[in-house]
């Protein structure tokens, strides 16, 4: 990917779209960040314009973050997604999901903007996760 990167936002919780919003807003790259709710919300928002790369939370309503990577994937294999989670456990189910990254919420924010650098500018589909630097 070259040039702008377009960012979908899905997060349940207002105050963490929020916070992403604005760590997106230090990198100069992002172009546009769109926000979506739940997983349901994500796919409808991935339809009408899809983004080049998904913040996806993992636990959300009406559909959680897994399935909506899933669906998302299998229509869209271009859209990188990096899922989001609390728990370091739930890395394995990301990419079994077809999660392009994993960041813990526990890191520090930089490791969001590494994995966002690292996915938008891989070339060939990814395989595996990123490995942790």
């Amino acid at each position: 990917m070259a040039g702008w990167v377009r960012v979908l936002v899905a997060d349940d919780q207002p105050r963490a779209r929020q916070s992403l919003k604005a760590l997106l807003a230090t990198w100069p790259l992002v172009k546009a960040v769109s926000e979506a709710t739940n997983g349901k919300q994500t796919l409808a928002l991935v339809e009408e314009s899809p983004p080049d790369v998904v913040l996806m939370d993992i636990r959300m309503p009406e559909m959680d973050g897994l399935a909506a990577t899933q669906r998302i994937k299998a229509r869209w294999p271009q859209v990188k997604i990096i899922i989001l989670s609390a728990y370091t456990e739930d890395m394995a189910e990301a990419q079994a999901a077809g999660a392009d990254a994993f960041v813990c919420r526990c890191e520090p924010p930089e490791k969001l903007l590494q994995a966002l650098e690292k996915v938008v500018t891989e070339q060939q589909p990814r395989t595996s996760l990123g490995e942790e630097t």
